[in-house]
């Protein structure tokens, strides 16, 4: 149950960025998080993101933290 919802946020992350048109170089910049973080987390191989991490994704993506985890298991 975990992994699987790793990887939608991760897969989530990137259909975010893909719709907003922002690549995940732009979104490290405006969310001060960084790329290979942002890698990690799209890839799933992060165990944790991290919810301070998961909102200044958000913030940097212009959406609400409930936006983003709204369709998540």
């Amino acid at each position: 149950m975990e992994n699987k919802q790793e990887n939608q946020i991760g897969e989530k992350l990137e259909r975010m960025c893909r719709e907003k048109g922002i690549s995940f170089y732009a979104l490290s910049a405006v969310s001060g998080v960084a790329l290979t973080t942002i890698m990690h987390v799209v890839d799933g191989s992060t165990r944790n993101p991290g919810i301070y991490t998961v909102m200044r994704l958000c913030r940097g993506l212009e959406i609400s933290m409930a936006d983003f985890l709204e369709d998540l298991e």
